[in-house]
């Protein structure tokens, strides 16, 4: 999947992913997408762990722009996210996200999305819902 047009919107102005360190990356597959982020004090918990919320932000984020780079010109919106944390990720590593689509509907996308350390051992595994709003012309 090619996400370099949302990847330039991303990266116009200061937002969520911005703050938390994430990258994007295209992938060969039309029905997936990655995306990277550094464990560092901006995603980590006081103990020096990665925070599930900032797991789960990766995770609705980079479904988010998969969406939209199948959707152009629609806005895709999370309206659901659901996350497992199986394993614990010390700041200096960098997770890894991978989604896969499971549902491609007309207003409603689902994603799975597998987080895993640079030791590709899973830390977690995130479903998200979004909601596919057609831009008026």
């Amino acid at each position: 999947m090619n996400i370099e047009k949302i990847n330039k919107i991303i990266y116009e102005k200061p937002n969520l992913s911005t703050a938390l360190g994430m990258e994007f990356i295209s992938t060969p597959e039309d029905d997936t997408c990655m995306a990277k982020m550094k464990v560092d004090e901006r995603n980590r918990q006081p103990f020096g762990f990665l925070s599930g919320g900032a797991s789960l932000a990766l995770a609705e984020n980079l479904a988010g722009v998969a969406s939209s780079a199948l959707c152009p010109g629609c806005a895709c919106v999370g309206i659901e996210v659901s996350g497992s944390h199986v394993k614990a990720v010390a700041e200096g590593d960098t997770v890894t996200a991978y989604a896969r689509m499971l549902h491609k509907g007309s207003t409603l996308h689902v994603w799975n999305v597998d987080i895993k350390d640079t030791a590709d051992e899973l830390i977690s595994n995130v479903r998200v819902t979004n909601y596919i709003i057609k831009q008026k012309k």
